[in-house]
């Protein structure tokens, strides 16, 4: 069924290209940042926006779900209808079919961390995949069991207000009428042909075709493309609850689907997925309060990178750029290593008390005393256990609150671009590959580094992620400030870490954070990765991959001319940055814009509310009304 090269070369390919695409130069996506923040389509008549703001990688879902604020919906309302939006335009990477993290503040200033991560199957095991490497990334063998819709029906019964038929109908609707085919779906849609499965799936398999490919050639930009087998699955949903999806037809019919592709799913893993509801983790940084989600999740490690930058003065002084960068990247190193050790607390013991440890004072004391400000540090000196950074991969992050002081960061996903080619015939659902995210024994990664055992696959666990969202409040008065989050694989870590930098010690509006240039470096490849764009020598005009940029730099191989992928709206490092990390030691490399793709509000001093799409995805949108 598919054809692939080295699964390294796939899993690498795969989370550079699951990162929303970067757009031309000229473009800047709907935002609403300064006086009056309203959305131009709104009949609201205030000019300015105090009922709230959302924000998603697609304009399209951020309208649903200003339309459910007018409507007399709060953040939750607004959030679940952009969500279930999102999973019909954005098929390629969220869905029912798949899973995610939340972070939750109620109207009170109340948190609550919803996980609904998939979970291994109950006949999963450590070694299900000896001598079937892609098994893990294609097929039914690669399904975890889902978790999206009974989270978002945990969501929408604690803090909803309107009906859950509501808030599911316009996603209904438009998945049954149909949608105008925009860039971003067009560059996955090539991505998944040309890079992954080697062929035209979506046109040639039957299941996919109807959907897009109906009339026997694959959908085009402008094309309208509907989904209605989905949409009768999501109307079920809507009249019958989330249930309906764990039992009964459409339950049958995935284990089916499952099954026939090798797969080891039952209805009985079905029936018996639960979400986790969890404390949040929590973390003081100057005048701020920040809290976000914990393991299996990431936030621990944004968290654990700010506490140790917090002990550095000039962070926000922008005549020290360049030292700040270096002593952010080194934070960011050691945060990378110490999730090495996380996993799933319901099955590792210890997990509790090592993210407690990682947002300690005494342990952002010990690595700042490691950091130097004259050079780098041999990866050993962060990672003493020597286990592999994992390199998960692509997702959706929404965001939205409202004038209440609830908020809610939400990241979806269904891992891999279409996942792993599995698509429900009688319902149109798309199924996850989660189980790649797993860590295997008794195999290294590319660079030679062990698996760590804490992430090893068990029934019914959830497996390592890299979702970081993020709420931070005004730690003098503890009213709500500023909600992030970022799609990205592990680049979902580097890019919150520095929109948060920038919006915190910079001061700037939650747009402009997003339009500075990024970062990555997670130890593991010992590389930085700075973007670049057209204004950068090292990036070529005609698409070609920079010079220096090859194989194991940032974890695989880069086909930059042919994904579309190059330059970007956002800005460029200055060079003097640059310069300044190689002279401290940094092996510093180059990526194209659009490795992670992040949504974020604020609420000004004032009381309104600003929104703000990624600039690096054509079809994003944040909105204020």
């Amino acid at each position: 069924m598919v054809t692939t090269s080295a699964t390294a070369f796939l899993l690498a390919l795969s989370a550079l290209l699951h990162a929303s695409r970067a757009s031309a130069s000229s473009f800047r996506p709907p935002q609403i940042v300064l006086n009056p923040h309203q959305d131009p389509d709104s009949s609201h008549t205030s000019s300015d926006p105090r009922l709230g703001a959302i924000a998603s990688e697609s304009k399209l879902c951020s309208r649903i779900g200003t339309d459910l604020l007018r409507a007399g919906g709060n953040a939750a309302d607004a959030l679940v209808g952009t969500v279930f939006c999102v999973g019909v335009v954005g098929m390629y990477h969220s869905g029912i079919g798949g899973g995610g993290f939340m972070l939750v503040r109620s109207a009170s200033g109340a948190y609550e961390s919803i996980d609904f991560r998939e979970t291994a199957p109950g006949a999963a095991s450590e070694d299900m995949y000896v001598g079937n490497r892609n098994g893990s990334v294609f097929g039914g063998l690669a399904v975890g069991v889902p978790g999206e819709l009974r989270g978002l029906e945990y969501l929408h019964r604690g803090y909803g207000n309107l009906s859950w038929q509501r808030v599911m109908t316009p996603a209904i609707e438009l998945a049954e009428g149909g949608f105008e085919v925009g860039e971003d779906l067009v560059r996955y849609m090539d991505v998944a042909e040309k890079f992954i499965y080697g062929r035209d799936f979506l046109s040639e398999e039957p299941a996919w075709a109807e959907d897009f490919a109906p009339n026997g050639t694959r959908l085009r930009k402008g094309d309208v493309l509907t989904r209605k087998r989905y949409a009768k699955t999501l109307r079920a949903v809507a009249e019958g609850g989330a249930g309906v999806f764990y039992e009964g037809p459409i339950a049958e019919a995935t284990v089916e689907a499952v099954r026939a592709s090798n797969g080891t799913m039952t209805l009985e893993d079905l029936r018996g997925y639960e979400i986790r509801s969890r404390a949040p983790l929590q973390a003081e940084y100057k005048d701020f309060k920040l809290a976000s989600v914990g393991a299996p999740a990431a936030g621990a490690v944004v968290l654990s990178a700010f506490k140790t930058i917090e002990g550095y003065e000039g962070m926000n002084d922008a005549k020290a750029t360049n030292l700040s960068t270096h002593y952010l990247d080194e934070a960011l190193r050691f945060a990378y290593a110490e999730r090495s050790s996380l996993g799933d607390p319901d099955f590792v013991s210890g997990t509790a008390a090592h993210q407690d440890t990682m947002l300690s004072e005494a342990s952002a004391a010990r690595k700042r005393s490691k950091i130097s400000s004259d050079h780098t540090l041999p990866i050993e000196e962060y990672n003493p256990d020597g286990y592999e950074i994992l390199e998960n991969h692509g997702t959706s992050h929404i965001v939205a609150a409202d004038a209440s002081g609830m908020a809610i960061s939400l990241t979806s996903t269904i891992n891999l671009i279409f996942a792993g080619g599995l698509i429900v015939p009688s319902t149109g659902v798309i199924l996850n590959d989660q189980m790649n995210d797993f860590s295997l024994p008794n195999t290294r990664n590319e660079f030679g580094y062990p698996p760590s055992p804490s992430n090893y696959i068990r029934p019914g666990k959830r497996p390592l992620s890299s979702i970081a969202p993020v709420i931070v409040e005004h730690a003098s008065n503890g009213s709500l400030y500023y909600v992030l989050g970022s799609a990205g694989g592990a680049k979902i870590i580097s890019a919150v870490a520095q929109n948060l930098w920038h919006v915190l010690d910079h001061n700037m509006s939650a747009i402009d954070a997003l339009y500075e240039p990024r970062f990555h470096d997670q130890l593991i490849p010992n590389v930085i990765a700075f973007e670049c764009n057209s204004t950068n020598p090292n990036c070529a005009p005609d698409g070609k991959a920079p010079h220096d940029l090859g194989k194991s730099d940032v974890g695989g191989l880069h086909p930059w001319a042919e994904s579309g992928i190059g330059t970007g709206t956002a800005r460029a490092f200055d060079n003097g940055t640059i310069a300044f990390m190689k002279e401290r030691g940094h092996n510093v490399t180059w990526m194209p814009q659009g490795y992670s793709s992040a949504q974020a509000l604020r609420v000004c001093w004032n009381g309104t509310f600003e929104a703000a799409g990624e600039p690096r995805q054509r079809d994003s949108g944040g909105f204020a009304v």
